[in-house]
């Protein structure tokens, strides 16, 4: 079954063509981040517009790539959310519509569950059960799971995701949007040893997470640094960045090992754009050796929203048996754990 795949729950434009027998074919992805940058953040309304400009272009160049034509398809999987609702509509329209020119089914694929399985896209993937860390923008959850479909929220987040806080302490720093990857790579040159961030909600039982401490850490500890111009030296940007990340990893990491310990299960999985984080891999690493268990996730340009993840989830399901009606499904909010299992 060969499956186009469409990703436009947020700020990048995502196509993918997955084929049940020979694996990806082809994916292409168009990001809005310099035009986002200049704002610190996601404007819902151009990430829709802009959608729309790049979509039927990348659909062209993905088909093209895989050297086949658009009556060649066998389904069309979109993301049906959770995300912005401007920009889901885009792709859920453009999926429906396709699907039904052709005359093939389409699927509304969960966004989330799109990066849970995009692992399964690797050489190596991981089996049945494991204990999944979703680490992203929007959110931050463990989640048990024993299939596709079968999910258990074992903890999540209270309040900011770990990439959304991510991004608020590189405001707090000057640095740019999106403020993840650039924290990392100056974290690189801080001292270990100068700061100690809390750990927020390790000292307690559960699985749950809160960013929100951390933050109003991180922004005390900047604004104690300044000088009486407001500036804060490169050194001293590099340690709090090198801090704030430790911390974050770190509470990631005891959560993970307390999950591990919880269900005896023996794969850890991560997904999401923190996922690509090195410091989060070398840390978990060490955690799934202490357990015996395995560590498993995607290469870093399927860690972040894309097309082959939607393609490939929205595979599985409709090799089950699934497809969507002519509704138009787009869903801004969508609990993981009411999917369907197969």
């Amino acid at each position: 079954m060969r499956v186009l795949g469409i990703e436009t729950s947020c700020d990048e434009t995502g196509v993918a063509l997955y084929d049940s027998e020979r694996g990806l074919l082809s994916d292409a992805l168009y990001s809005q981040v310099k035009m986002h940058a200049e704002y610190g953040g996601v404007v819902p309304e151009l990430a829709s517009r802009d959608h729309v400009r790049k979509l039927l272009p990348l659909i062209r160049e993905v088909m093209a790539k895989a050297e086949l034509q658009l009556s060649d398809l066998d389904a069309v999987a979109y993301t049906a959310g959770p995300g912005l609702i401007g920009a889901l509509m885009v792709g859920a329209s453009t999926g429906r519509a396709l699907a039904l020119g052709l005359g093939v089914p389409a699927i509304g694929v969960h966004h989330m569950e799109g990066h849970l399985l995009a692992p399964m896209l690797e050489e190596n993937p991981p089996s049945f059960p494991f204990v999944a860390l979703l680490v992203s923008g929007g959110h931050t959850q463990l989640v048990s799971v024993t299939g596709i479909g079968e999910y258990a929220l074992l903890g999540e987040s209270l309040d900011d995701a770990a990439g959304e806080a991510f991004d608020k302490a590189a405001k707090m720093l000057g640095l740019d949007y999106p403020g993840g990857p650039l924290i990392a790579k100056l974290a690189q040159q801080g001292n270990r040893e100068r700061y100690r961030f809390p750990r927020p909600m390790t000292d307690r039982p559960g699985l749950d997470f809160s960013f929100s401490g951390l933050k109003t850490f991180t922004l005390n500890t900047a604004n104690n640094a300044r000088d009486a111009e407001g500036n804060i030296d490169p050194q001293t940007m590099a340690d709090i960045a090198c801090a704030f990340e430790d911390a974050v990893v770190e509470t990631l990491a005891i959560k993970c090992r307390r999950a591990l310990q919880q269900t005896g299960m023996k794969q850890l999985v991560i997904a999401g754009g923190v996922s690509a984080n090195q410091r989060l891999r070398e840390r978990l690493a060490e955690v799934v050796k202490k357990e015996r268990a395995g560590l498993f996730y995607a290469r870093p340009e399927f860690c972040t929203d894309n097309g082959a993840m939607i393609a490939y989830a929205g595979c599985q399901r409709l090799l089950a048996g699934q497809s969507a009606d002519l509704t138009i499904l787009a869903r801004p909010r969508w609990p993981l754990d009411t999917l369907d299992g197969l």
